[in-house]
């Protein structure tokens, strides 16, 4: 297979050749003559980039990977409704649950994975957010607080068996009295230690780094709603530079002002941008039952909790997030593009050429239109026109 476009992080047209789920080859094409001094572009190809990796994903279409009917079919589901997005990887990210629910649900994914060669090429890990994070509302965000309990490395050992080893990320909050030697313990055993749905202490938090931690999850929510304003462990987190962040830019989660602040104290070597997109995520307006807790729809298509102004996960996907991210912060997509591909690959241990545009990587693409591209990006999303994961298309309009 060979397909054309020009390349998101150069401006470039490009050839590009597939084969054996990798890119073969990589070749410059002719770039149109332009008068002098106008820039010489080619309007009649599409942006091509490494597909997107979004490394927190726990539903969508009504489908999570939580849930006590969790099934093969919904793994399905929500990754044809990713692959609408461009995202051609994700890490599958399951959510507090009662311990025997977290075992089962790993292993129903995991027989689907090895049933299914397209699944399994979609989700190169597993995510488990809680159940070892804050009680407090505000910090416990939308987690049930009947299952959220203190940490234990026999339970990860029984998660890790039941995954086959691709239990990739846990977050926890820090401020549990082993929380330390917990993260001694699963970073010993591979898996990356995150800290989120927390109230620590800036103590806490230094302890929880020496210890291994390596990344906040969705840092700035997951959050109280009032924080004393100079101590608190947002700030904490966004200043130690041991941390990298994860973090929503779908216009919701964060302020404006916050994602250009944590840009900026961060650097884009240190971002990766995550949809956090949840079960409720592309069905209509309305409230639908979570577990026992119920999520809210809203017109706009973000998440929260009835009657409340706590989120309860994203509506959007990356697709959306990153143009919202880039009209903010002023970067190109050049610059972006990293923070969906190689950033979190990186942080995961995946292939070194995972997320680049070069011969041998693994042929994860994705083809789009964007309004402005040329100039001022100006478009609410992108216009994913083909994705295709190792080396198969997997959608296409």
């Amino acid at each position: 297979m060979t397909i054309e476009g020009i390349a998101a992080d150069t401006q470039k047209p490009v050839s590009l050749r597939i084969q054996g789920g990798r890119i073969a080859a990589l070749q410059s094409l002719p770039e149109p003559k332009a008068p002098a001094g106008s820039p010489a572009v080619r309007t009649d190809l599409p942006l091509l980039a490494p597909g997107f990796l979004d490394m927190q994903v726990n539903g969508a279409l009504y489908c999570d990977y939580h849930l006590e009917d969790f099934s093969a079919g919904q793994a399905t589901k929500i990754v044809a409704h990713l692959d609408s997005s461009g995202t051609t990887q994700h890490i599958a990210t399951m959510t507090t649950s009662p311990r025997e629910r977290i075992v089962r649900n790993l292993r129903t994914l995991l027989a689907a994975m090895d049933a299914d060669r397209n699944l399994k090429s979609a989700i190169p890990g597993i995510h488990i957010e809680g159940p070892f994070i804050s009680r407090l509302d505000g910090p416990r965000g939308a987690h049930d607080p009947a299952f959220i309990r203190a940490p234990d490395i026999e339970e990860v050992k029984q998660w890790q068996e039941a995954a086959q080893g691709l239990i990739r990320i846990i977050t926890l909050a820090p401020e549990w009295e082993n929380a330390s030697a917990f993260i001694e313990q699963i970073t010993d055993m591979g898996i990356v230690a995150a800290i989120g749905h927390t109230a620590a202490t800036g103590q806490q938090i230094r302890a929880a780094v020496d210890a291994g931690a390596r990344i906040s999850t969705h840092l700035g929510n997951g959050s109280h709603p009032l924080v004393p304003r100079l101590q608190n462990y947002i700030w904490e987190q966004l200043a130690e530079d041991r941390l990298a962040a994860g973090i929503i830019s779908d216009g919701f989660h964060l302020p404006d002002s916050v994602l250009k602040v944590f840009t900026r104290v961060k650097g884009t070597e240190r971002l990766i941008l995550v949809s956090d997109v949840a079960h409720p995520a592309g069905c209509k307006p309305g409230i639908y039952p979570r577990g026992n807790i119920d999520v809210q729809v809203h017109e706009d298509g973000h998440l929260g909790l009835p009657d409340s102004e706590i989120l309860a996960g994203a509506g959007h996907l990356l697709d959306w997030d990153i143009p919202h991210f880039a009209r903010v912060t002023g970067l190109s997509l050049g610059q972006i593009l990293p923070l969906v591909t190689v950033n979190p690959a990186r942080l995961l241990g995946l292939d070194e050429n995972y997320g680049r545009l070069e011969p041998g990587a693994p042929a994860n693409l994705v083809l789009f239109r964007w309004e402005g591209q040329q100039g001022e990006a100006t478009g609410k999303r992108l216009q994913i026109l083909k994705t295709i994961r190792a080396g198969r298309v997997v959608y296409e309009v």
